[in-house]
């Protein structure tokens, strides 16, 4: 589901939306550009915080942008950018988002995974998949 609302802009003629900018600006801070994941599923994850509160406040989007980029970048790229700290934080989020297979979190690696963005060294060491069924 998308956020009513939100936009990727037309041709330079119409500006992205506030909830899409918010996001680029959470990748950005954790170390992805936003150009590496593709418009789409940038709109996924902007949905997906929508069904939790329809209008998420700027708060909600770096911890989004973090677990998203560590997906994308792997341990080592993502601790190269974010410090031990925040690299022990997020991972501890996708162990317990993996563990209990539901929540945001859980939708968001999901998310990630489909879109093929998930660093095969995760996939490897949590053996992460999508079931069937």
């Amino acid at each position: 589901m998308v956020k009513r609302g939100s936009s990727i802009g037309f041709f330079g003629m119409f500006g992205r939306s506030q909830d899409l900018r918010r996001l680029d600006a959470a990748l950005r801070e954790a170390g992805l550009h936003p150009v590496q994941v593709s418009e789409g599923a940038k709109l996924a994850a902007v949905g997906l915080m929508a069904g939790r509160a329809a209008d998420p406040p700027a708060t909600a989007y770096p911890p989004v942008g973090a677990l998203m980029a560590y997906c994308a970048l792997g341990e080592e790229a993502f601790a190269r950018e974010n410090g031990g700290e925040r690299l022990s934080e997020t991972r501890g989020r996708l162990e317990a988002a993996l563990e209990a297979g539901e929540g945001l979190d859980a939708e968001i690696i999901l998310l990630m995974l489909h879109a093929n963005l998930v660093h095969p060294e995760l996939v490897e060491r949590y053996d992460i998949r999508a079931e069937e069924g």
